[in-house]
């Protein structure tokens, strides 16, 4: 089979033959499966959600612009709406009550990039069950951050959130993080 191009690919998708299809498929299921499995710890539901995402590609490729992103950006932008879906349709809604002391504390750039940053192991094992408590938009949004290391314009693009909003929003999660890693050493 011969390498498309994201063009051929979107065009072959628009037609209905099955050669764009498994192309698209072929070259995109293992970066969209690993940004939901990070997300969704049952493998049966997020290969059904990686297909889901596939599914509503095809019926949408219409409204695909690459202007605005690339192929493999906008999956993960339907990726991340199924995904978060679903997680809302599975997890009881919880409402944090934050510590406004703590919140109140500016805390800078760097620290928050020495604290979390910190290879040791533990460290990095208490970030992950910290990670895992989060609300689902927060866990996403890190998962874009850190683990597929995307640019804050393609995570923007994904969520749908502008850009200096989205770096707010992080910058607060990160904080977060560093607020919990603080309460259990």
């Amino acid at each position: 089979m011969r390498q498309l191009t994201e063009q051929q690919i979107v065009e072959a998708v628009w037609q209905g033959r099955r050669e764009g299809q498994d192309a698209l498929v072929c070259r995109y299921a293992e970066r969209v499966f690993a940004m939901i499995v990070r997300q969704v710890s049952d493998v049966m539901d997020a290969e059904e959600l990686a297909q889901d995402t596939f599914l509503k590609a095809f019926s949408h490729i219409d409204s695909y612009n690459p202007q605005k992103a690339s192929l493999s950006t906008w999956l993960c932008r339907i990726a991340y709406r199924l995904t978060l879906d679903f997680l809302k349709r599975r997890r009881p809604i919880i409402v944090p009550i934050e510590d406004s002391e703590v919140w109140q504390t500016d805390i800078s750039d760097e620290q928050l990039e020495s604290e979390l940053s910190s290879g040791r192991e533990e460290r990095i094992q208490q970030l992950q069950e910290i990670i895992d408590e989060l609300p689902d938009d927060e866990r996403i949004l890190l998962t874009l951050y850190y683990f597929e290391d995307r640019p804050l314009t393609e995570i923007a693009y994904i969520t749908g959130i502008e850009p200096g909003p989205l770096a707010n929003r992080l910058y607060r999660t990160r904080k977060k993080l560093l607020k919990k890693l603080i309460i259990e050493d």
